[in-house]
């Protein structure tokens, strides 16, 4: 039994689209009403829940509409923002401000509460304590969850985390999905009849498709980025085959869903979904993760669209159309710098080849091994240095050790910018937050199309746990399989220093890289951050 919310609270008239003496006047007409001119208003539009047509729909009351547009208003300013890394804070604010009103407006338009009185006015609004005080300790573990996660992670772990969140915004849609089919009624999408409406059935098969390929993807891709997982392609005799087939049985159940709401219609589309999730990113290789990674937050987008439909939660579709377009917008852009196509990268395998035919170093090929009283000697003697750093200084997590380095050759007069591959690391701008933890200053971070050039006037090309971007294979060598990607320039400067563990590995792409093996460059074989620091050390004396 709930607690009374006020006993000067009585329930105004029947709303719009509500039939006169319904079971659905009594659930329409739960917002609170007090005689006192606008005050009145104000608190009822504070309080309304959202009225039910004779059709069963959730109709969102004016305000709330106009609520939720604010919200998408800061949530594209939020991607505006997330766009450059000098603006990525304020969008970041955006982003929380516009979740804050959207989360405000639904929790504000869905009290939980019940009519305890006969119908008129002289019933009394009574609030369900319990389910609000559930709804609030599921905000409080989540936050203080959402809380301790990000304080404790190394920045190192962002790729990892990220593919975590995609996974449970995944699972939710799921859940939300298995909630509405199990009580249709409750989310207003049954007829008078208690079968779910055919338009409803198709989002709802839609929403749980994506959500579960979405969830056990994101396992697969956290388990590889995580090291957990091989993160060379597990390559599944006849993939194609069965992924198409899967696909087809997928789509199929959702069309024979709409005429048929069975139990085993709905749960057998569930776990193909499930299962084409594993199947479609185990066969993914390692150098295609920063691809995978924004694919799936794409589909995370989408799915909280589609149970936004199912919902009638106008938020929910804005926030995920944007973040569903934007994600295969960034997938695109990945794929065009990788100089792959997108079905080629879902297809799965990169690297398999080059990996099965024994892709190792040559060793036996000539290459020199310089020292850091070598790397600091002649960088203190550069006009220009160009720092090219991938998943290595991420690992290594020597991103403030290079930016000590980086601050001692500008006190030399030295000039100094960081060149970044949009594929570098293990998510897109993984290099970018690193850079930007260490407060490296944004004006000296640049794109391989705007620094590219610069290599051919560059005295030092510092390469600092980077490969395959940085491999004239990809310009050379058309047996490659990272043939056509562009790469940065780093052969045409003048001196090369590249910090690697040993000469006995290669890139993800399991390519051996040439630039070894220059008459300019110097390989520093050592753990990056401790190579950084012994640099500054050098220049120090």
């Amino acid at each position: 039994m709930g607690g009374l919310l006020n006993p000067s609270v009585r329930h105004p008239g029947p709303r719009a689209g509500v039939p006169l003496g319904s079971n659905a006047v009594r659930r329409a007409t739960a917002g609170p009403r007090i005689t006192s001119g606008v005050t009145a208003g104000l608190l009822a539009l504070l309080m309304a829940t959202p009225a039910h047509a004779s059709s069963g729909a959730a109709t969102t009351p004016a305000w709330a509409m106009l609520a939720y547009l604010v919200a998408g208003v800061f949530f594209i300013l939020a991607l505006r923002g997330l766009s450059s890394p000098s603006t990525s804070q304020g969008g970041n604010r955006y982003g929380m401000i516009g979740m804050a009103i959207a989360v405000v407006t639904t929790l504000a338009t869905h009290v939980p509460g019940f009519d305890a009185g006969v119908e008129g006015d002289g019933s009394w609004l009574f609030v369900d304590v319990t389910t609000i005080a559930l709804i609030l300790a599921a905000i409080g573990i989540g936050a203080v969850i959402g809380i301790v996660t990000a304080r404790r992670i190394a920045m190192t772990d962002m790729p990892q985390l990220v593919a975590a969140f995609h996974s449970l915004v995944g699972l939710a849609a799921v859940a939300v999905a298995a909630a509405a089919y199990l009580a249709p009624q409750g989310f207003g999408i049954a007829g008078d009849d208690g079968l779910i409406n055919p338009v409803s059935r198709i989002e709802m098969g839609l929403g749980v498709a994506i959500g579960a390929i979405t969830f056990s993807g994101s396992v697969i891709a956290f388990l590889k980025l995580a090291g957990k997982m091989s993160g060379a392609p597990i390559i599944l005799p006849l993939r194609h085959l069965i992924n198409l087939g899967t696909l087809a049985a997928i789509l199929g159940l959702t069309a024979y869903f709409t005429v048929d709401q069975s139990p085993w219609v709905f749960w057998t589309i569930t776990i193909l979904s499930f299962i084409i999730g594993f199947l479609l990113i185990i066969p993914i290789g390692g150098a295609d993760m920063p691809v995978v990674v924004s694919m799936l937050n794409s589909y995370s987008g989408w799915a909280a669209a589609a149970m936004g439909f199912t919902l009638h939660n106008s938020a929910m579709i804005i926030t995920g159309a944007l973040v569903g377009s934007s994600g295969a917008i960034l997938s695109y852009i990945m794929c065009k710098a990788m100089n792959r196509s997108f079905i080629s990268v879902i297809a799965g395998g990169f690297g398999a080849e080059a990996g099965a035919s024994g892709g190792e170093a040559k060793e036996q090929r000539p290459w020199k091994r310089g020292s850091a009283e070598d790397a600091a000697y002649m960088m203190k003697q550069a006009d220009s240095v160009i720092i090219v750093p991938g998943y290595g200084m991420a690992v290594a997590q020597a991103q403030h050790a290079l930016r000590e380095m980086a601050d001692l050759l500008k006190k030399e007069g030295v000039s100094v910018k960081y060149a970044i591959h949009p594929v570098a690391g293990r998510m897109p701008g993984h290099m970018n937050v690193l850079l930007a933890e260490a407060n490296v200053p944004y004006d000296e971070v640049f794109e391989l199309e705007d620094i590219n050039s610069e290599f051919a006037q560059a005295d030092v090309a510092f390469i600092i746990g980077a490969n395959d971007v940085v491999n004239p294979a990809a310009k050379t060598d058309k047996s490659s399989p990272i043939y056509g990607m562009p790469v940065f320039d780093v052969d045409k400067a003048k001196t090369v220093f590249f910090i690697k563990r040993s000469m006995g590995g290669v890139g993800y792409a399991g390519v051996d890289n040439d630039v070894f093996y220059m008459d300019q460059t110097m390989m520093l074989l050592a753990d990056a951050k401790k190579m950084c620091e012994d640099i500054v050390k050098a220049m120090a004396h």
